[in-house]
């Protein structure tokens, strides 16, 4: 069985290491010559289709991850793109910031989390380093309002990007970092174009800019747009990296663009209805959660929860060994 996504080979790594082989979620996989049945009074399930997506699938926990993908709130640039697309190549939305009923929709996706409880439970929040996607990301996923105090940083300073927010709290929330490779698609739209980190460093001083190699953003280019093949190719770059990290439930905040052609990739071995779940287009601060499973041992990871057993030891030969060992006699 071998996984048929293929991972091409961007100019630029976006200042991370990525392991060499596509993130291990099964697409298809090769019929079986010989489908054994398993045998129920009343069900009869060849073992051949469960691993061809017409049954349940089984995987061992540590390899797997919990993703919580989210499409950024409504920017300015939405506003008026919806109605026409050319108003994407304003300038005057160059890296666009929220609107207030995108501040809106990020208030509501805000008490979902903490009503639902996923927030005690996301490990990183990762964020595309656009206004946008950094000022959902702190006002979704980041502490209270902020009170000055010389050892803690406040995630997001008051007015950042005009939001007419006041400061938010770096306390009590996950870490937030952002990442180069889950940007929206490079090139042409002013929106789409970031700051110099420097300028992102005053207005969110606790998120963290590390791995970002340029201050200057050096990967928009004003003329040359990239294709949809190099987006879904730098989104599988980006799920084989998230692999090299050892959080397990990991919130990401990007763009609607870089969601659609990374996604589409997966759930071709699913029910269409799966495959239409997993890829259809995000609306502005939707929240979808999915499982990516490494299947090829790309991760490190070892189980947390497994337990070998045998302790103390002693024999303990099932009695259907014994019966295969007995009739091999």
């Amino acid at each position: 069985m071998k996984t048929v996504i293929s991972t091409l080979s961007p100019s630029s790594n976006f200042g991370v290491n990525t392991p060499p082989i596509a993130p291990s979620v099964r697409l298809t996989q090769p019929p079986s010559t010989c489908s054994p049945v398993l045998r129920f009074p009343s069900l009869s399930v060849p073992v051949a289709a469960m691993d061809n997506g017409a049954g349940p699938s089984l995987y061992p926990l540590h390899r797997c991850k919990t993703l919580h993908l989210v499409r950024h709130a409504q920017g300015i640039h939405n506003v008026d793109g919806d109605k026409n697309y050319k108003a994407y190549l304003s300038p005057e939305y160059f890296d666009a910031h929220l609107t207030p009923l995108g501040w809106q929709q990020v208030d509501n996706l805000r008490k979902h989390v903490h009503a639902s409880g996923l927030l005690k439970k996301i490990d990183l929040v990762i964020t595309s380093p656009l206004l946008r996607t950094m000022q959902t990301a702190v006002g979704v996923f980041g502490g209270e309002g902020y009170t000055d105090r010389m050892d803690l940083l406040p995630l997001m300073v008051a007015n950042a990007g005009n939001s007419g927010r006041s400061a938010i709290s770096s306390l009590n929330c996950p870490p937030i970092i952002a990442v180069e490779l889950c940007r929206e698609h490079l090139g042409v739209h002013p929106c789409d174009k970031r700051r110099n980190i420097s300028d992102y460093q005053f207005l969110f001083p606790a998120v963290d800019f590390s791995l970002i190699e340029s201050d200057e953003d050096v990967l928009w280019q004003a003329n040359v747009r990239e294709t949809k093949e190099e987006v879904a190719a730098r989104g599988m770059k980006f799920m084989n990296w998230l692999w090299t990290r050892k959080e397990k439930e990991i919130a990401i905040v990007t763009h609607s663009g870089f969601l659609f052609h990374t996604l589409t990739a997966f759930g071709n071995d699913c029910h269409p209805s799966v495959k239409i779940e997993i890829c259809k287009h995000f609306a502005n601060c939707e929240l979808r959660s999915m499982v990516i499973v490494d299947r090829s041992m790309t991760g490190s990871d070892l189980p947390t929860t497994n337990y070998p057993g045998k302790i103390p030891p002693g024999p303990d030969l099932p009695s259907d060994v014994f019966n295969e060992n007995s009739s091999e006699k």
